[in-house]
């Protein structure tokens, strides 16, 4: 999933954030892709033109390219080039004048010439973004087939914290990048649902303290973002909330009941679910209310845990038109035990791989494993980075069902 070879024009236009934007060039042409910019008349009062022109080691482009290009048809020339299109920040005036089809200077023509990929980026004042008027705009974008991506929740140049931000470079390079890879790369799990679990749940033993383990939500967020990248529409159940630069919903939730709970909820309304979270199997049979002081005299102390559900045995063992993939993280025996639970859960996959090591497993960038598919064949997968692993399951899922 990468840019490299790719054409990337780059429109900016009149907000504060321009001056973000030579960062966001240096992003592209460090993942290999070739980067022109455009910059409307506002935009130039932002960010400098000759830093533009450094970083992308292209002239930067301005209106001024309509009136001088010989052959007249310098919108095309730029467009011709570009394999997608990237405006950032878009204002709420460009976006007007796009979703009405304006074409007034170089960056809506531009835009108005192409029919290659065109992500747009709105940054604005929150009133503004709020306005019936931007939010019908933009909504004619997304019908136009324009990608839209939401601003963020920050600090805004008025001074106050608001809906209106424009993302950070490194995060726009991710959204740009998983955007085109979908668009441009067979989507087997399109029109698909996927719900991945992610994270080690906290079983409460007083208000302070908790049971919990040493998963991260690493593998379940990786598995997430292949399934994103495949197509699929991505429901996370999660303990963790780690960053992520694809659309997804979130349902956060703590302990294993919780989990369990939000699970029987969402599984009847979506096709495979992936279920990489780490409950844990107890819990304190008696919370306290009040944190539990510790006592001069007293150099150990008891807590009684009682079993926490079993949350995949919790669905139906019939699933038909469903696909249910589980962990197993051993220390030992990996085969045996997730053999076991494969059958015992009524699974159509497994994943066993290690865990208690320092090189993959729990809380770190890479993971190996086994796939043991209800059918009996296994795919035996080297320790890899867990986002490349993720990929893997993901297209021998696909595999498997034939998509």
């Amino acid at each position: 999933m990468n840019l490299h070879g790719k054409h990337i024009l780059l429109i900016i236009t009149g907000g504060i954030a321009a001056y973000k934007m030579p960062l966001l060039v240096r992003l592209f042409i460090k993942a290999g892709a070739e980067v022109k910019v455009v910059v409307t008349s506002a935009a130039q009062e932002f960010v400098a033109v000759k830093s533009l022109a450094i970083v992308s080691q292209h002239p930067v482009y301005t209106d001024q390219y309509l009136g001088t290009n010989d052959e007249g048809l310098a919108h095309l020339d730029l467009t011709i080039w570009a394999d997608l299109i990237v405006v950032a920040p878009a204002t709420a005036n460009t976006i007007a004048k796009v979703a009405q089809g304006l074409a007034d200077n170089l960056a809506t023509t531009a835009i108005l010439a192409t029919t290659k990929p065109v992500y747009f980026f709105p940054a604005m004042n929150d009133q503004m973004y709020q306005q019936p008027a931007t939010q019908r705009n933009l909504a004619q974008l997304k019908a136009d087939g324009r990608q839209v991506f939401e601003p963020e929740t920050g600090f805004l140049a008025e001074g106050y914290q608001a809906k209106g931000r424009l993302p950070e470079p490194t995060t726009i390079f991710n959204l740009v990048q998983q955007a085109y890879w979908r668009q441009t790369q067979p989507q087997p799990l399109a029109g698909k649902r996927v719900l991945v679990t992610a994270g080690g749940t906290r079983e409460a033993i007083d208000p302070v303290r908790y049971l919990s383990n040493h998963s991260s939500g690493k593998m379940g967020y990786a598995l997430a973002a292949a399934a994103y990248a495949a197509g699929a529409e991505v429901t996370i159940i999660s303990s963790v909330n780690r960053p992520i630069s694809f659309p997804a919903r979130i349902i956060p939730i703590i302990s294993a009941t919780e989990l369990m709970t939000q699970l029987q909820a969402e599984f009847v309304q979506h096709d495979l679910l992936l279920m990489a979270a780490a409950p844990a199997d107890f819990r304190s049979a008696q919370p306290a209310k009040q944190k539990i002081k510790k006592q001069a005299d007293q150099d150990t102390m008891s807590i009684l845990l009682t079993k926490n559900p079993d949350i995949l045995a919790s669905l139906p063992a019939n699933h038909p038109g469903k696909f249910v993939a589980g962990f197993a993280a051993e220390t030992e025996n990996l085969l045996a035990n997730a053999t076991a639970k494969l059958t015992k859960k009524h699974l159509d996959l497994i994943i066993s791989n290690p865990v208690g090591r320092t090189d993959s497993g729990f809380n770190v960038d890479q993971n190996q494993g086994t796939l043991l598919f209800r059918d009996g064949h296994q795919v035996v997968l080297s320790l890899m980075a867990k986002s490349q692993m993720a990929t893997e399951v993901i297209n021998q899922i696909c595999a498997y069902m034939k998509l």
